[in-house]
């Protein structure tokens, strides 16, 4: 007969945002850039000749929500740089990456750079979301809700077209660092 381990209440400690980010560190996750779009907002008399503002982060929230009708969702802090082109933007594609994609995670999760700069393997798709080559998988969707979560907002879209890309290893966030379900690669 096998036994499970429970938590006793003596175990149990109130939680706290340190104590809190601690234990979320002990999921695996796998690691997905999102890219969004969306219109420039400053008037034309400012110099706002209706570019495109472009969006992308590394993200570790994604999961799919519905399969009739399809929806996935991924969560992104209000606080982020991200945020404003995300707030207004109608779509985005979400990348899963492939094992050897650390770079990209590594860069789409820096604050305070010019990501699409630092990462040249990216090309403009439709509605001009930029889309990354590499990825095992791509989705395009069509953002359907936003809902306020805390600090954050959870987005929840509509696939309209599917990408695969290479077959192989996934890349997973666990502990502060990135790997995978095979071997480890550097963080």
């Amino acid at each position: 007969m096998t036994t499970v381990e429970r938590p006793r209440a003596e175990e149990l400690r109130p939680v706290d945002r340190d104590l809190f980010r601690t234990l979320l560190r002990q999921q695996a996750s796998t690691v997905t850039v999102v890219t969004a779009v969306a219109r420039g907002t400053r008037p034309s008399c400012l110099g706002d000749l209706g570019e495109p503002l472009r969006a992308g982060f590394t993200a570790t929230s994604f999961t799919s929500v519905s399969l009739d009708p399809p929806l996935v969702s991924f969560c992104l802090g209000v606080a982020s740089s991200s945020w404003p082109v995300l707030a207004r933007a109608e779509h985005v594609a979400v990348h899963l990456l492939a094992a050897g994609q650390a770079d990209a995670a590594r860069v789409f999760a820096t604050s305070g750079i010019d990501r699409f700069a630092a990462y040249p393997g990216w090309t403009s798709g439709p509605f001009g979301v930029p889309l990354l080559g590499g990825a095992l998988a791509s989705l395009l969707c069509r953002v359907t809700h936003r809902v306020p979560a805390g600090d954050h907002s959870v987005v929840i879209a509509e696939p309209l077209a599917l990408g695969g890309g290479a077959d192989g290893e996934p890349l997973v966030h666990h502990r502060g660092g990135y790997t995978t379900t095979a071997t480890a690669a550097a963080a």
